[in-house]
Order: structure tokens, then sequence, then C-alpha cells
């Protein structure tokens, strides 16, 4: 890709920060908003692939509805030719993405910089992802930590939504389901048989995770990723206090459900997974899950209780009885057998007083059921055409100033607020990275359907250059510039006697001045290289003070050579010429003028007299005059 193209004539693409399965990743920059981003591009070889085509805009179309402070937030989409193509070739899809500076967690397990205090706070900011975007009616499918990014504040931030992996980076894939590709390490059993997934399948991931973090190593390991998977069915996880003597038994017993093969013994949503967490960081155990078998199991049945009416059988009796009829007045008898009987004026009841009043008790019963039928459809009627009116459940608004981004979200979910959104803005109170207010306003009393918004800080909105700038390398200047909010400029060179080469000299702004935030630094990176200046001319002690000086730093050799023209003590050559780049602490050697030596005059010569020459030959071969040879 190249480095200096333009997305849609917006999004300025930089360096490589990532490279997955099926895209690069790139740091880039967009021009209308002047923000940092990160921007996922198709590779090239998978864009021909109608598959990968539809999984790549899969991803954006399903992260883009996810409004979360712990998920990697989507700003754009849309698709360019790639780098040399023809008219024929197709063009590469891609995502503008929020960026995060920070670190994945793999990063930091393989780092050990995870302690299990951090591992539980990470694993709560992944599972509030995992609650929200549940609730969204999307499962992420590949939970893993490489997908997790922390924040330099500590945050957590979930990526890779909704995406299918062709390969994983760095790790084998597995059983596709559905057209999604998990990882091996953090499958499900249910992925593993090539089942259909959902939410439960999510948290058994977030459980390995939450086991590496926490013995830095998932809880199965084997030679291949097959047999890796095979484990996820068929074995029991080992204990992470067996790795770790830190782990308490609580967040024992809190993986052991995690991990559970069957769904239906887990955590049923990541609300409950959460709780749990929380107790067991609080010292509590995990409570006994409820079965839910179905089976049929013998209960025991209490002693008989007599009833309050006796229902015994009546007794027959087949014997003939003679009675008088009911309502029968012997007074009117007269004893003519061939006579009517006379009848009691008035009396025409021949039942039996029982029956009567049975069947009175049956009327009343029934007057009384039709009665509160009545009422109770008339109470029904009249709330359905009139409502009434119920206030809804309410609960104070915890109140997060201060408190970190992860520590803010979880106080406000576990007072029941489950819509909540986070945004942006610069404080010179409250430090970047932590919470400022809330709205609804923290103590007041508010319905817990509410919509929350969480206020995190961007720090004050002028920050000062940092004076430890100077010193690093570029890479490690352009992320503290970040993490200030402060962007990276232009880049240029300068010679420097003591910053070594492609260190930071200076900055422009210089460090220690104040710039709004989001403002554009230029650096000025050191070549490592001095320039030597003429000093010819000079005195050798101000071309000394000069070239060995602390803004050059050289090693300064002098040699002298007898100068009749020029004055004593003045430099008359260098080896290296002026406006030559010499590496740092080079050796420079300056030639200095010096006095000729005067020949010293004979006393005995007189003026104008030509001088005898001196004799060659001495009897004693010292010069001076001898004696003769008799």
């Amino acid at each position: 890709m190249n480095t200096e193209r333009v997305l849609n004539g917006r999004y300025e693409i930089a360096e490589l920060i990532g490279r997955g399965g099926m895209a690069d990743v790139y740091l880039g920059r967009d021009i209308r908003l002047g923000r940092t981003v990160a921007i996922k591009v198709l590779r090239p070889d998978l864009a021909r692939d109608p598959l990968f085509q539809s999984r790549f805009r899969r991803e954006a179309q399903a992260v883009a509805g996810l409004n979360h402070p712990a998920i990697v937030s989507v700003y754009d989409t849309g698709d360019q030719e790639s780098p040399q193509s023809s008219p024929e070739d197709v063009r590469l899809p891609f995502i503008v993405m929020e960026y995060v500076a920070g670190r994945t967690l793999r990063d930091m397990v393989k780092a050990g910089d995870v302690s299990p205090e951090k591992a539980v706070d990470y694993v709560l900011g992944v599972l509030s992802a995992l609650e929200y975007s549940h609730r969204s009616g999307i499962v992420h499918r590949d939970i893993k930590p490489a997908n997790v990014m922390v924040t330099p504040e500590g945050g957590v931030k979930v990526m890779d939504f909704g995406i299918a992996r062709a390969m994983a980076d760095s790790a084998a894939t597995m059983t596709q389901t559905q057209a999604v590709i998990g990882t091996a390490q953090y499958l499900s059993p249910e992925q593993a048989r090539g089942e259909t997934v959902d939410a439960r399948s999510d948290l058994y991931s977030a459980a390995c995770l939450l086991f590496e973090l926490l013995a830095s190593r998932p809880p199965f390991i084997g030679d291949s990723p097959v047999s890796v998977a095979y484990q996820h069915v068929r074995e029991q996880p080992p204990k992470a206090s067996s790795f770790n003597p830190e782990i308490p038994a609580a967040l024992d017993s809190v993986l052991e459900r995690g991990l559970a093969k069957d769904r239906a013994d887990r955590y049923q949503d990541a609300h409950a997974f959460r709780d749990a967490l929380l107790r067991a960081r609080r010292g509590e155990s995990e409570p006994a899950a409820v079965p839910e078998t179905g089976i049929t199991e013998a209960l025991t049945v209490a002693a008989p209780v007599t009833p309050a009416f006796d229902v015994s059988p009546i007794e027959s009796d087949s014997r003939t009885r003679a009675m008088a009829p009911v309502g029968y007045d012997s007074s009117t008898d007269s004893g003519d057998d061939d006579g009517p009987q006379g009848l009691s004026v008035g009396n025409t009841d021949d039942r039996d007083p029982e029956q009567k009043a049975r069947r009175r008790a049956w009327i009343i019963a029934f007057c009384i059921g039709l009665v509160l039928l009545l009422g109770a459809g008339s109470v029904v009627a009249y709330n359905l055409i009139n409502p009434p009116v119920t206030a809804p459940a309410t609960a104070v608004m915890p109140s997060v100033q201060n408190q970190s981004q992860t520590d803010a979200m979880n106080l406000i979910m576990d007072a029941g607020f489950g819509s909540l959104t986070m945004e942006t803005e610069h404080s010179d109170t409250i430090e970047k990275g932590y919470a400022i207010r809330t709205s609804p306003e923290g103590g007041t009393d508010v319905p817990l359907d509410s919509k929350v918004i969480l206020y995190m800080s961007l720090g004050p909105a002028a920050v000062e250059i940092p004076a430890t700038l100077p010193g690093m390398t570029e890479p490690e200047a352009r992320d503290m510039l970040r993490s200030l909010g402060l962007q990276g400029g232009t880049t240029t060179e300068a010679n420097s006697a003591t910053v070594a080469e492609g260190r930071v000299l200076t900055t422009t702004p210089a460090p220690g001045e104040s710039v709004p935030t989001g403002s554009a630094v230029n650096l000025v990176l050191s070549t490592g290289e001095v320039t030597v200046p003429d000093v010819v001319g000079s005195p050798q002690e101000t071309a000394v003070g000069i070239l060995g000086g602390p803004e050059l730093l050289l090693t300064v050799t002098v040699n002298e050579e007898e100068n009749s023209v020029v004055e004593p003590g003045t430099v008359t050559n260098q080896s290296v010429p002026a406006g030559t780049n010499v590496e740092q602490g080079s050796t420079v050697s300056i030639t200095v003028a010096k006095a000729p030596v005067e020949p010293t005059p004979d006393p005995s010569a007189s003026p104008g007299a030509t001088p005898s020459p001196a004799p060659s030959d001495n009897a004693n071969g010292s010069g001076k005059p001898g004696k003769k040879d008799d």
C-alpha cells in the first residue's frame, strides 16, 4: 500500500500498524476533522472472493450500530482502487475506525504485566461490551487476547466485532460455522462441534480469556488446533490456581462454571458473569447453580390431612321401610282405606331436606361466582379503557467523578442502568482518561430506562509540550504526543554534537511551550553529525575552543609549522575542509604558524669583512685550534 495515498480524498494513510488474516490496518488521519484514525483495508489477494467481501462489509454494518465505550467505534466505510490496478480490477473496501493507543492483552500477557486484580478489571470491561452487543443481537465469535486493547488509562476496547477471519494472526483457525472461523484456544465446545453459536459461546471464550490472564496460558494446549478443539469438547479444564497460587478459590469457581461444556450450565448472560466476578473480587463464594434438567424427581409426600368435610362412602341399605310421606297430615286421616289421603295445604315440597340444602348451596355459590366474574370483567374493561399509570422504576445515579472508565461504567451498570454511551470533553481539573460527570447528574433519582451519557476527560484544552521529548526515538515521541492529545507533525533533521542519530533533537513549537489540544508538533531529529567550521586565520586558542567546544565536541590535534609570513600562533590550515559534515567526536588537525629559527651571527667577524672559513680539521676533532705535530 502506498503510504502517500488519500482514501476518498479525506483519509491520509500513514504507516502499517497491524496485520490480520483478512485485512491490513494502517494509521491514518482524517483531513476534514483533523483526528487520528485507524484504517482497515481488505487484502488485495482476498478482494476477488465475494465471501470475504461480504464478511468485511458485514463487520462494518454490525459494528456501526454499536455505540459503547468498550467497543472500538466505526466512523466511515468505503472502497478504493488498489495501487497499480487496471480498470477491470476490483476495488478494495476499507473501514475507518477509532484509533486506540495502547497494548493488546496478548502483548501484556507475554510481558507478564497482568495481575489477578487487573485481569478481573479487564474481563469486566470485556463483559460490559459483550452485554451491550448481545442486547443488540450481535455475537462476537472471536473473543481472545489479541482482540482486546488496553488504553494507557486502563480502559478496555474490544475489536473485530462481527468479523469472520480466514486466518488468525499467529494462531491457527478451526471449524467454520455459519461463515465464522474461531481461534482454537478460545473455541466454545459448540463451535468446535460445528453447531450454531449464541451469546453463551462468547461467554465461554471470555472465560478462556480470563483463564489465560490469570494463569498466563490458555486452558487447553495441544500440538494442533484439532487436538485443542477436542479438549474443549471432551476434557475438563485444569484449575487456574494450579498455575498461579495467587488466584483465590472464588475465581476458580467462576471459571469452572464459565468453562462448562454444556452451555445451559454456564452463565446465561454477560450480566450474570459480571456479577459473579464482582462477587469473587469481594471474596464471596459462587452460589450453587440450580440445574434446569427437566428430569422427574422423587419427592417426599407428607402424611394425609383429614379433610374438613366427610367424604366417606354412603352405606347402601336395601331394606324396605314403611315411612310416612313427607308432608302427610295425620289429623286428616279418616281411616277409610279407599278415601284419598289428605295433604297439608300449601305444602308441595316432596324433596329430601339434605338434597334441598345442597341445591341451595349450589345456587348461592353460582350467584357469588357470577357476581365475582362480572366484577372482574368490569375491572378489566375499565383498565383497558383507562390503563393505570405506573411510575417507572428508578435508582440513584452514582457519582463517578475521577473514576477510571471501567470503574465508572461498572458503577452505572451495577445501579441498574443499561443504556450507556460515552462522550469526551476537555477539563482543566480532571486528568485525562477519568470520568468528569454523567447526564443525568450523579446523586439524582433517575428512571432505570433513561439514557445515560458518561463524560470522560480529554485533559486540559491546552497542553505543555513535554521537556522529555528530546532524546526519544521518533515512534516514542509520537506515542507520547498522542497520549497528550497532540499530533506528530512533519519530521526534519539537524546536526547535533550530543544527541544520537535518529533521536529527537527539539520540536516546533519548542518543549515547554503550551499549545492547544490537537495541535501538530513538528519533530527535529539528529543526524548524528556536526559541521566543521572555518578556523583558518584564527588564533590557535580560539580555533581549539571552537572545535572542541560544547557545540561541536570534536577532538583537536595541533601541528606547528615555521612560517615567516603569518603571525606565530595563527592557524594556517585544517585537515577537514570548512562546511564538511563529520560524525560526532571526529578528530580535526589544525596547522599553526610558528616563527622561523634565526641563524646565530659570528661575533669575531668585523663588519664588511669576509669571514674566514672555519678550520675543517682539528687535531682533536673538537673544532678548536690544536697543536701541530712536529
